[in-house]
């Protein structure tokens, strides 16, 4: 590990520049799957343990479409209907019957969910990993010691306008109200005449899509496997747990920051890559179990 932090410090730094880069690109994804889950969590009040496998779906769907070469113009579109109304699908098949449940329902019925998508997609594509060769230029600087694939930058536009896109959706649409709304109370807003019912289903959905969005860009510029989901899964609850619910510039410094620091795990140990989520979201909960533990004793 010495060598490692020399080598990032002293003979080659520039280094650095390369695995910001990679943090930033693999925060983006990071943090659209993190504001799904963030609205199923805070307007369903749903752990949903099945995150991570929506986004590998999206990304094995996109690279079935790309083998009868169809652009990722018109990919990503496709997987964000598909994606969407087989949220809708298991909402009403799955998440329906646990609402208002035991939070360990919801836990284990979510888990189930998982792994079935799991081996579903293990069975229909294999367990090897896959990717899409966009083929598209790839650009360097200082000798090569820092590269930047043009399909990486392309991911990260589309990931850029796909969050500004929900962001103005979420203020400024009458569904988007109405999520806000059901969120804050669910009784006051069927007062007003919401149907919560319809609210939860398009959450779940829409969560779903913003899943199958971050699949896509995850196949193009990553790799994909279908047993990968977990890393995003945990990456997700960890950023969601950090930034709370329903603070979006949270979740996106979160997103960037959890990004950076599982790629720089990933510098000193190739596995740490993998483990890194897990150990942050290991960490939030024991900060947020001492912190709850000293306003306790101060109450007292």
């Amino acid at each position: 590990m010495w060598d490692e932090i020399q080598l990032l410090l002293v003979w080659a730094p520039v280094i650095n520049i390369q695995l910001i880069l990679e943090g930033i690109f693999i925060g983006a994804i990071f943090a659209l799957s993190a504001y799904g889950l963030a609205l199923v969590w805070g307007v369903m009040n749903i752990k949903n343990l099945a995150q991570g496998d929506f986004v590998i779906l999206g990304g094995y769907l996109a690279f079935w479409l790309n083998m009868y070469g169809i652009p990722l113009v018109v990919i990503l579109p496709i997987i964000m209907i598909v994606m969407f109304v087989y949220g809708w699908v298991v909402y009403l098949l799955v998440i329906r019957r646990i609402l208002d449940q035991d939070m360990f329902v919801s836990l284990l019925a979510t888990f189930g969910l998982s792994l079935l998508m799991q081996q579903a997609i293990n069975l229909k594509f294999g367990p090897e990993v896959q990717t899409i060769d966009m083929e598209l230029p790839v650009f360097d600087a200082f000798d090569s010691m820092v590269t930047i694939p043009s399909s990486k930058l392309l991911a990260l536009g589309l990931a850029a306008f796909i969050a500004v896109c929900v962001v103005v959706f979420m203020k400024s649409s009458r569904t988007g109200q109405a999520i806000r709304a059901t969120a804050q109370d669910p009784r006051a807003a069927r007062v007003l005449g919401i149907n919560i019912d319809r609210v939860y289903a398009f959450t779940f959905a829409f969560n779903s899509m913003l899943c199958g969005a971050a699949g896509v860009l995850v196949s193009i510029i990553f790799v994909i496997q279908p047993f990968y989901g977990i890393t995003y899964s945990m990456g997700s609850f960890a950023i969601v747990t950090a930034a709370g619910l329903g603070n979006l510039p949270g979740v996106i410094v979160s997103a960037f920051s959890i990004g950076l620091f599982t790629k720089y795990c990933g510098f000193f140990e190739s596995a740490l890559e993998y483990a890194a989520p897990v150990a942050v979201l290991l960490t939030v909960l024991m900060w947020r179990q001492i912190s709850m533990r000293r306003n306790r004793q101060v109450v007292k």
